[in-house]
């Protein structure tokens, strides 16, 4: 991967592959699949900057696995890969 590093409180995620099959079994067509809404965080910036000028760590970190809001942030390719740059903000948790 390129060495890419977000800016701020953003964050760069590597979208999860989309379900191939339901549970039950089914095989899904790409054109059935949902948008993936999890991820894995490849590289974060400093923090937001507060009122007062400190800087205010991010909560997620490089390795963790995410879910986001299904329109979230901006896509972006990085040698062949698709990643995807968001604010921490529109990150809705963190998987365990």
């Amino acid at each position: 991967m390129a060495k890419v590093q977000p800016l701020g409180d953003r964050v760069l995620l590597k979208p999860l592959e989309a379900q191939e099959k339901t549970k039950g079994g089914i095989i899904l067509p790409d054109t059935a699949k949902e948008k993936p809404q999890e991820g894995e965080v490849a590289a974060v910036g400093k923090g937001k900057t507060t009122e007062s000028g400190k800087i205010q760590a991010l909560e997620v970190k490089v390795g963790d696995k995410v879910l986001y809001g299904k329109y979230s942030g901006t896509e972006i390719k990085i040698d062949g890969d698709d990643y995807l740059i968001t604010r921490e903000e529109d990150i809705l948790a963190i998987i365990k």
